[in-house]
């Protein structure tokens, strides 16, 4: 089993950061990909970033030049920096990760985090 834990979340004004942090623990061979989607009060979720094990990052268009993804592989790590929040970035952000496991019968699976909440209000 694997399991993702996030946080750094919390409340902050608009204009302003956070740094939200998931790591990965567990039978964990590699992760190809990690990343992080979000889910605002009434809407679906919705991917915001990951990055793969070979270093390429890529982002949804709503936060591009904002959020900066980025991977510590040795700790099985994945961070998202959040500049220049705004209200409408206001959700439950969720790690996922795509995970080779150690355990032949396991292969590869998909895995969530419980989230963790970023709220930008003045």
């Amino acid at each position: 089993q694997v399991q993702l834990v996030e946080s750094g979340g919390g409340l902050v004004q608009p204009g302003g950061s956070l740094r939200l942090s998931c790591v990965a623990s567990g039978s964990i061979l590699s992760i190809p990909e990690m990343g992080w989607y979000r889910q605002a009060p009434g809407k679906q979720r919705e991917y915001v970033a990951h990055g793969t094990s070979a270093g390429a990052t890529s982002y949804a268009d709503s936060v591009k030049g904002r959020f900066t993804v980025s991977r510590d592989n040795a700790k099985n790590t994945v961070y998202l920096q959040l500049n220049s929040l705004e209200p409408e970035d206001t959700a439950v952000y969720y790690c996922n990760a795509l995970v080779i496991s150690q355990i032949q019968e396991i292969g590869i699976m998909d895995y969530w985090g419980k989230g963790t909440l970023v709220t930008v209000s003045s």
